[in-house]
């Protein structure tokens, strides 16, 4: 069967976007078109439309709320690499930024002007974002100027909001109720190599954007402005410590098989001078704390936008490992160093009640894409 779809870079990802009239609402069904179309049981994805990194192997279901004073309800699937299978965990900025600029290309929320107010709505997680896509004379743009760390394309400016981003998963901005404790290592399984063996690591849970589990890289002898190549020496233990903090945040119960969506998971450090992916030189002054995250299990070449919400929040809290590392504490923009360049975000009111971040996007294509009828119940 033909299944249409777009293609829409958001940000720094790239995700593919089917219209929710168009698809089953069973969430298996939905499942089985979405490893199959991106050929998710290849490591490389060949056989399909898949792009083979976890920031291009993304896709959401979008169809208009029913909700009031919602435009758009979106569901997030983050499609597996080699794995056949999808994590709908979480939530991804970025394709929130994609789904603001073809809701209104697509006529899903009226043009308003300049500025077009698009409100969504995460299925996966509840939360409620908003995205001011820019359309100048009340017209949609194909093209932009704005870029963002991580890429030299221009896009679409979007500015994206994410509403009370405090405790979506799990109630509380502190799951555990402790802005820092120590995580001991021999909760962490799996065979990972241990930082500092038999020295605790001092880790942050927050819930704020997406649940996240923070490292104090210093404490764990790193810098938090490791390198791509020496993130992917560092996977395996910090892929280890999400699963060991997934069961503290209560996010899975003991014994339970761990996903590897969330919680999100990294490296937290002081501003040091760096040279980012794209050779750019930034002095440690430029920033106020440096992070280095894995998305899935691969590290991030720049930030999820989640993670950033959740690094802005942790900033705000006295005795967070951000905190502690940054320049700026309590400050309501903080500047954080990825390994594209810095980003800022932008907090305001108590918890905070919103978090803000300038991001771009632009449509990259229109398709009919050709997948096998797994719409129907899988044979026994």
């Amino acid at each position: 069967m033909h299944v249409p779809a777009t293609l829409v870079r958001g940000g720094t990802s790239k995700c593919w976007l089917f219209p929710q009239v168009h698809m089953p609402t069973d969430r298996d069904r939905i499942e089985r078109i979405l490893v199959d179309a991106y050929g998710a049981a290849d490591p490389v994805q060949l056989d399909g439309i898949g792009g083979a990194t976890p920031t291009t192997s993304k896709a959401a279901v979008v169809g208009a709320s029913a909700r009031e004073g919602v435009d758009i309800d979106y569901l997030f699937a983050q499609v597996g690499i080699g794995t056949g299978t999808v994590e709908w965990g979480s939530n991804c900025g970025n394709c929130a930024t994609a789904i603001a600029l073809y809701a209104v290309a697509e006529g899903l929320v009226p043009l308003k002007g300049d500025r077009t107010l698009v409100v969504m709505r995460n299925i996966n997680t509840g939360a409620v974002l908003e995205a001011e896509v820019d359309t100048p004379g009340g017209r949609v743009q194909e093209f932009g100027d704005r870029t963002v760390p991580g890429t030299l394309a221009g896009g679409v400016p979007v500015g994206l909001a994410f509403r009370d981003p405090a405790g979506a998963t799990t109630g509380h901005l502190l799951p555990t109720g402790l802005p820092a404790q120590e995580l001991p290592v021999g909760e962490l399984t799996g065979g990972a190599r241990i930082p500092n063996p038999g020295a605790p690591l001092i880790v942050s849970m927050l819930d704020a954007g997406a649940p996240v589990v923070l490292v104090d890289a210093v404490r764990a002898g790193r810098t938090g402005a490791e390198t791509l190549d020496q993130m992917r020496a560092e996977a395996p233990w910090l892929r280890a410590t999400r699963h060991a903090a997934a069961v503290r945040m209560g996010l899975v119960q003991p014994g339970a098989e761990p996903g590897d969506a969330v919680p999100k998971t990294g490296l937290i450090g002081p501003p040091v001078a760096y040279t980012t992916t794209l050779g750019e030189h930034v002095a440690a002054h430029e920033y106020d704390v440096s992070v280095r995250m894995l998305s899935m299990n691969s590290p991030h070449p720049a930030i999820g936008l989640t993670s950033a919400v959740a690094l802005a929040a942790a900033n705000l809290v006295e005795g967070t490992v951000v905190a502690t590392a940054s320049t700026a504490p309590g400050g309501r923009v903080l500047r954080i160093g990825t390994p594209a360049g810095v980003l800022a975000v932008e907090s305001s009111g108590a918890g905070p009640d919103r978090v803000t971040v300038a991001r771009a996007a632009r449509i990259l294509c229109q398709a009919r894409i050709l997948v096998r009828d797994l719409a129907l119940p899988a044979a026994a």
